[in-house]
């Protein structure tokens, strides 16, 4: 008995061994962070800060890779594929971890089972914007006309499932009109159309926008908060402007690939949330308008779940579609 309790001691001992080195020795190279949007966008800046001060911690290069279009599909796909080793990281979001299972019969991945949660980066909010020659001067307006004519007014998104488009859904949904979704596959193309009249509307958030509002190309009509934002107080609530009282907040967070040892997990987490705790870090992602929100990976994993169940009734109703 007692030397076949000392064997089944040995053994488990093995079996962890492995697991403590990779943590101990993790990273052994550099570690890519992809990112499913365009140079510049309010994440990709976000991944860039973190990617800077944990390449300080690891004393390893950390690299972004952005790899817009789709909703984060093509990226995830390829992603799941690379080694469970902790060295390759995924920027995720609303759309790719719940709108899409529920969007696609067929996606090439499994959020729950070939990715696993590290924690959220941020809370975002989005503002609706026109271009500064609109015919909508309010936000009234462009809901009046909508209910008149159906489908006429026009919106640009990044995709089918794209947080953008949920968020524009949601809103109609709310103030029962119908909107007519253009999708894009990056940012340059989907602002290039709003500015030369193509489509009507778009939500970003501020840091997103600003380049655009700066020349006198944008101008917005509600931010879809609570409260109107400090740094923008001039912009009225939606329910201010005449809108739904909807929220509009979209969020980003960072996955692993399952199947990666609990040991660097944990210490992803740890320095993760470490770097987003520091003054430095915070005041860059507050400066273009983002909420630092670091979590837990059981507190992201409910958020994923928690978004799903929201967005099925716009996907069950047909206001989301996949093509």
């Amino acid at each position: 008995m007692r030397q076949g309790l000392l064997a089944a001691l040995a053994a488990g001992a093995l079996l962890a061994a492995p697991c403590a080195a990779d943590a101990q020795g993790f990273p052994n190279r550099p570690v890519r962070i992809i990112v499913p949007y365009s140079v510049g966008f309010g994440p990709d800046i976000v991944a860039r800060t973190v990617a800077q001060r944990l390449s300080q911690v690891w004393n390893q290069p950390v690299l972004v890779e952005n790899r817009p279009g789709a909703s984060g599909i093509v990226a995830l796909a390829e992603v799941k594929r690379v080694a469970a080793d902790g060295h390759t990281l995924f920027v995720a979001d609303a759309g790719s971890m719940s709108a899409n299972p529920l969007l696609h019969s067929n996606l090439p991945y499994d959020p729950h089972k070939d990715f696993a949660p590290i924690s959220t980066l941020f809370h975002a909010t989005f503002v609706i914007w026109v271009r500064t020659e609109s015919r909508f001067k309010t936000m009234q307006d462009m809901l009046a006309e909508a209910r008149a004519q159906p489908a006429r007014v026009s919106y640009a998104s990044l995709g089918n499932g794209h947080p953008s488009q949920l968020a524009v859904e949601t809103m109609a949904r709310a103030a029962e009109v119908d909107f007519l979704h253009v999708p894009f596959r990056d940012a340059g193309s989907m602002f290039n159309a709003l500015v030369n009249g193509d489509v009507d509307f778009t939500t970003v958030s501020t840091n997103s926008a600003a380049p655009l509002v700066k020349a006198g190309k944008l101008r917005p009509l509600a931010v879809a908060a609570r409260e109107r934002l400090k740094d923008f107080p001039e912009i009225p609530t939606l329910p201010q402007a005449g809108g739904p009282p909807v929220q509009m907040q979209p969020w980003a967070a960072l996955v692993a690939v399952a199947g990666t040892p609990q040991p660097i997990l944990d210490q992803l987490n740890r320095d993760i949330v470490a770097a987003l705790r520091l003054p430095e870090v915070r005041a860059r992602i507050e400066a273009i308008g983002f909420d630092v929100i670091p979590s837990t990976p059981q507190e992201l994993s409910e958020l994923i779940r928690r978004d799903a169940e929201i967005y099925a009734p716009l996907i069950k109703s047909g206001r989301v579609r996949a093509d």
